[in-house]
């Protein structure tokens, strides 16, 4: 889907209209937006479902969930707005959080408090694709801003960070937490590297890390929509009681996972002459 043109034609209506600091704003909100089209919708999905779906009804609301966020994966498929390579990806880290889900329900750390079929144990499907929809804003963030990322250290460092990450999500139930250990990892290994990105013909960057914290603010945003229509509850949290901030935490850390993965079919990324 060819989203210059639709860029060039919104910029010259906000530049009539805008100064050029709140239009290019304005365009990187709108590029923000459509990067996060599959998670938006699921969002707007589970909202709808919780305000409108009937207690009895013969089709439960996590398998209707399930359903749709199949139907939005082949839509976005079918019209071109995901690549069969992204598409790879984004299952890869659809079947890594799904796994997770099931070890962590089963530890109690969350629970999905609504009956279903379709399910592996007590995690209903469409929780899995609330991970794909992470991997999904990611591979389309990279193309629909023609990000780079540099310098960049050598790639097996983000590899060898995102399997101690993986590990640590499960290991620490039985030894210490290394999280602390993790996040000072992640800081030194990628403190100089800057993630550029292009609105129009304009360029900007940003240290990593600094995107990666405000994307797991966005993402705990996510996790009270899904915590306040009671889709999933967290260990000890009353029905209108906010997520823990230390969520923040996890989602940081699992964005290097995610990270790890979108990088295998986006290597020329890495480097790329940008500005």
């Amino acid at each position: 889907m060819n989203t210059r043109y639709l860029e060039k034609s919104l910029g010259d209506h906000l530049r009539r209209h805008f100064p050029h600091h709140i239009s290019a704003f304005a365009l990187f909100v709108a590029k923000l937006g459509w990067a996060a089209l599959f998670g938006g919708l699921l969002l707007m999905g589970i909202l709808i479902t919780k305000a409108v779906w009937p207690l009895d009804a013969s089709l439960a609301r996590y398998d209707a969930l399930t359903i749709y966020a199949i139907t939005l994966q082949i839509l976005m498929i079918t019209l071109r707005i995901e690549t069969w390579s992204e598409m790879r990806v984004i299952l890869l880290f659809h079947l890594t959080g799904t796994l997770m889900e099931r070890f962590k329900t089963n530890m109690g750390s969350w629970t999905y408090p609504e009956p279903s079929l379709l399910r592996i144990d007590q995690v209903p499907l469409f929780s899995g694709f609330m991970y794909a929809a992470v991997g999904s804003f990611m591979t389309r963030a990279i193309r629909v801003f023609d990000m780079s990322f540099t310098p960049f250290p050598p790639i097996g460092w983000l590899y060898g960070l995102g399997l101690l990450i993986y590990i640590n999500f499960f290991a620490h139930h039985y030894i210490v937490d290394l999280r602390y250990a993790l996040f000072t990892a992640s800081v030194l290994i990628f403190w100089r590297t800057r993630i550029y990105f292009r609105i129009e013909t304009g360029w900007y960057w940003m240290p990593l890390p600094i995107a990666a914290i405000l994307s797991s603010f966005f993402l705990w945003v996510a996790e009270n929509i899904g915590t306040l229509t009671q889709t999933w509850s967290y260990a000890g949290q009353s029905d209108w009681d906010l997520v823990s901030l230390s969520k923040m935490g996890s989602w940081y850390l699992l964005l290097y996972i995610s990270f790890a993965s979108v990088l295998l079919v986006n290597r020329d990324a890495i480097n790329k002459k940008g500005p």
